[in-house]
C-alpha cells in the first residue's frame, strides 16, 4: 500500500450518509447531555453554589441550542431533523463547559442561541461551500461541534463571566467578563488569545504526528478499498444480515446456517 495524506471519503459516501441506528444515536444523546452535567458540576470537586450553577446552566444552554439548531432546520429546509437536534444539543454541551460555572442564566441563554446558530451556519452553508472543508473526513462535523462551539464558548465566558462566581471558583481575584467592566475586556481578549494559541498548538503538533506516523504506514486506504470498505476489506462484516439473497459462506465464517448443507457418511443432508 502506498504512503497517502488523510483526506475525505469517496464521494458516494459523502453525498449520503445517514447513521445506522437513530435509536441509538439518540440514546447515546442522552447518556452524553446526562454525562455532561455530571462532568460540567463535578468540576469544583464539592457540592457548592458554583457546581448547582455549572449543572443548571449545562442544561439550560444545551436545551437553548438544540431548540436554536431545530428551529434553523425548520425554517431553511422546512422540516425538522433528529441528528440536527442532537447536533446542537452537542454544541451547546461545548459551549457552555468552559463557564458552566462562572455565568448566569441569562448569560447561559445567549450562549445557547450563539452555540445553535453559528455552528449550524458554518455546517450548513460554509462546509458545503469552502474547499478546504470539502477536503477533511469529518463525517460527524466534529469541526463545527467542537472546534466551533468550543472556540465560541472560550470566548463567550471572557464576556459573561460573573465576578461572584468568579470569586468562588477562580484562585485569582477580581475576575470577570467583559460585561462587567473595563478590566472584563482584557478578560475577553485573553480568552481569544488563549483560543488561538491552542488552535496554532493542535495545527502543528497534529501534523507533526501525522508525517511521523505516515513514516511508519499509510494514513489512508486506496481508492479501491475505500470502495470496498474498511470492514470488508479484512474479510468482515459490521452488519450481516441473513435473509436478503445473501449466501452464507462457512468456510470464512466457521458456523453453519439453516439453509448450509452439512455433508455426513451416508451422503448430504439438510441442516434444520
Amino acid at each position: 500500500m502506498r504512503s497517502q495524506q488523510v483526506g475525505p471519503r469517496s464521494m458516494n459516501d459523502r453525498e449520503r450518509f445517514p447513521p445506522n441506528n437513530v435509536l441509538l444515536m439518540l440514546a447515546g444523546a442522552g447518556l452524553l447531555w446526562m454525562g455532561w452535567a455530571g462532568f460540567n458540576g463535578g468540576d469544583p470537586y464539592s457540592a457548592n453554589i458554583d457546581s448547582s450553577m455549572a449543572v443548571l446552566n449545562t442544561n439550560i444552554c444545551a436545551a437553548t441550542s438544540l431548540l436554536v439548531w431545530t428551529w434553523l432546520d425548520v425554517i431553511f429546509f422546512k422540516k425538522p431533523s433528529v441528528i440536527g437536534a442532537v447536533q446542537g444539543m452537542i454544541t451547546g454541551l461545548v459551549c457552555i463547559t468552559p463557564g458552566a460555572g462562572l455565568v448566569q442564566g441569562w448569560a447561559a441563554i445567549i450562549m445557547g442561541i450563539l452555540s445553535g446558530s453559528i455552528p449550524w451556519f458554518t455546517m450548513m452553508i460554509v462546509h458545503k461551500r469552502w474547499t478546504l472543508l470539502q477536503k477533511i473526513d469529518d463525517t460527524l462535523g466534529v469541526f463545527h461541534t467542537h472546534a466551533v462551539a468550543g472556540f465560541l464558548g472560550g470566548t463567550l465566558t471572557g464576556l459573561f463571566a460573573e465576578p461572584a462566581l468568579c470569586d468562588l471558583f477562580l484562585p485569582v481575584t477580581n475576575s470577570r467578563g467583559g460585561v462587567y467592566g473595563r478590566s472584563g475586556g482584557v478578560q475577553f481578549l485573553k480568552q481569544i488569545v488563549g483560543g488561538c494559541f491552542i488552535i496554532g498548538w493542535n495545527l502543528v503538533v497534529t501534523s507533526i504526528i501525522c508525517v511521523v506516523i505516515r513514516m511508519v504506514m499509510p494514513l489512508r486506504m486506496s481508492d479501491e478499498q475505500l470502495k470496498i470498505g474498511d470492514d470488508a476489506v479484512h474479510g468482515e462484516e459490521a452488519y450481516a444480515l441473513w435473509g436478503d439473497g445473501e449466501k452464507y459462506d462457512a468456510t470464512k465464517h466457521g458456523f453453519l446456517s439453516d439453509d448450509t448443507v452439512h455433508p455426513k457418511s451416508s451422503g448430504a443432508t439438510q441442516v434444520v
